[in-house]
């Protein structure tokens, strides 16, 4: 029987997921890609596949997850097999430096950024800088590595303490800090490649910025030395709703994104970006293991899972989705 097979390594974060097929109706399968093995002999079976694998995976000891599930797109791809975010998607939720690069493709503008490898190298690429700056990890997710500097002297003196953590993939980005006149990002939701709905998401409390429920404020953005913090430099922290969806949200951006997402596998996502003092829209982050925050759903009465399912419910009935690949 075809059925929707779900490849990711976070419980938490499919259970919202599961209730939506349930409810629906609809023949699903989990495959938990933390190890295992693969045998390249043998044919997937039939069905649609939904990748849900997340850059932070090594942070829940599932090291090498992001590597197992690459080598499980390539051999279902091979076989015509239906991917919704497929090997290209992965390849750009794993690394920031090919995020950027590929946004700058479609015209969509991204913050400075400088990628280096090796702490001597780090502060040669912080000099290049002009003001403050924040650094983070290639390979992230949860805000790992987001720090902001007011000087290379504090980040030298950050890199070589025991305070510092490399990337899990080696490669550290040193980034302009932009300041926004108020504390907030807004994150962009996009299901079957078409646009679902915009979250204004406070950040007075930090850059751990996950929607779920289940992620925790520990994990939060932690600035470095004396300095105050991104929020204190701006305004006290809010009363407001962290994430609130915005009603009647329209934006140039969103052909652009459209676009992107069309382009390179992408049939479910979040985008991030920020806005300057000057009006400036910056985009930074690309999160294809996307997760949504359900106060916020509950009273806009929309609802990404509920999205998500229906539309991998509607590419399982298409003709030949047994044996097709995601359109480039």
């Amino acid at each position: 029987m075809s059925k929707i097979y779900v490849i990711h390594e976070n419980e938490a974060w499919v259970e919202p997921l599961r209730a939506a097929f349930e409810a629906q109706g609809l023949p699903f399968e989990e495959w938990f890609l933390s190890e295992g093995v693969l045998d390249l002999s043998e044919a997937p079976p039939e069905g649609v596949f939904y990748n849900r694998m997340s850059a932070s995976s090594h942070t829940r000891d599932h090291r090498y997850a992001a590597e197992l599930t690459g080598g499980v797109l390539d051999w279902l791809e091979s076989h015509g097999r239906r991917v919704v975010n497929d090997s290209r998607a992965l390849r750009l939720e794993i690394s920031k430096v090919h995020q950027y690069e590929t946004l700058k493709r479609y015209g969509i503008r991204t913050p400075r950024t400088i990628a280096a490898v090796g702490k001597a190298h780090i502060v040669e690429a912080a000099r290049r800088m002009t003001g403050p700056f924040i650094t983070k990890h290639n390979r992230a997710g949860k805000g790992l590595g987001v720090k902001l500097f007011q000087s290379v002297t504090a980040l030298e003196a950050h890199v070589n303490s025991d305070a510092f953590e490399d990337s899990v993939d080696g490669i550290t980005l040193i980034q302009e800090y932009i300041r926004a006149p108020q504390p907030f990002i807004t994150r962009v939701e996009f299901v079957g490649g078409e646009f679902l709905y915009a979250v204004r998401v406070d950040t007075s409390l930090g850059f751990e910025l996950c929607p779920a429920d289940v992620c925790q404020v520990g994990d939060a953005f932690c600035p470095v030395g004396e300095q105050p913090s991104v929020a204190e430099q701006i305004s006290p922290v809010s009363t407001a709703p962290r994430f609130e969806i915005v009603k009647g949200f329209k934006s140039p951006l969103i052909e652009k994104y459209k676009r992107f997402l069309a382009e390179n596998g992408i049939g479910v996502a979040g985008i991030e970006f920020i806005e300057n003092e000057r009006g400036e829209v910056f985009t930074y982050d690309v999160n294809t293991n996307t997760n949504y925050n359900a106060q916020a759903e509950a009273e806009a009465s929309l609802y990404g899972m509920r999205a998500i399912a229906a539309y991998l419910g509607k590419e399982l009935r298409q003709p030949g989705a047994k044996a097709r690949l995601h359109a480039a």
